[in-house]
């Protein structure tokens, strides 16, 4: 019980890095997650080159609506100080329904949802800006099939760009809970991350490779 949320944790600030090292202002918002995870609210930013904002924000699936007041805050202080582009990234647990709920009133301009849980159709055809969806190939919680249904509901909407993509030989959570020794886990994680940076470079108009 104890091992799994620093699991988490782990692959989340691998990331978080990840994005840093490609310029980022790399932003971690943490909301209380779960009755197994207790994690306050804490930000922790990690600065190279003032260019963009990654936010990152997990939240228990009852209390996602809390989780997007708790980030919206942060996102419009940023802009304030002149960070004109940000980019959120939500992973399970709630975090990609709090991010795409931002996708749909525009409070970010780029998204990326990765083994999304709590997610629906609808509110993927209610997203107003760029997104990429990332599931994996076993996921009882987010299977390839409704995956596939989010692919063709952004098809349908030629304005929103969209990058959709399935990991073979993964399960969900492999982008952010796997194990440093487990080579084959840590290079479909690398994979992801990199995707994302890439993703970000697109739609931001930057380019980066981070590994």
């Amino acid at each position: 019980m104890v091992e799994r949320p620093q699991i988490l944790c782990h692959g989340i600030q691998k990331l978080s890095d990840v994005d840093a090292e490609a310029c980022y202002v790399s932003t971690i918002v943490w909301q209380r997650v779960s009755p197994w995870m207790s994690i306050q609210p804490i930000f922790a930013f990690s600065i190279k080159d003032l260019l963009d904002l990654h936010c990152l924000v997990s939240s228990n699936h009852k209390k996602h609506k809390l989780a997007v007041e708790f980030a919206k805050p942060v996102i419009h202080a940023l802009q304030e100080k002149g960070i004109p582009k940000i980019g959120a990234v939500g992973f399970c647990l709630g975090g990609a329904k709090v991010v795409v709920e931002l996708a749909k009133d525009a409070d970010v301009q780029v998204a990326a949802l990765l083994h999304p849980t709590f997610v629906t159709l609808d509110d993927i055809k209610g997203v107003k800006v760029p997104v990429a969806i990332l599931g994996a190939e076993f996921d009882k919680i987010s299977p390839p099939e409704l995956v596939k249904q989010f692919e063709a509901a952004l098809q349908a909407k030629p304005e929103v760009d969209h990058f959709v993509k399935i990991f073979p030989g993964v399960s969900h959570g492999w982008a952010v809970r796997y194990r440093d020794e487990a080579v084959t886990a840590v290079k479909s994680a690398q994979e992801a991350h990199q995707d994302i940076v890439d993703w970000f470079g697109k739609c931001l108009q930057t380019a980066h490779s981070a590994l």
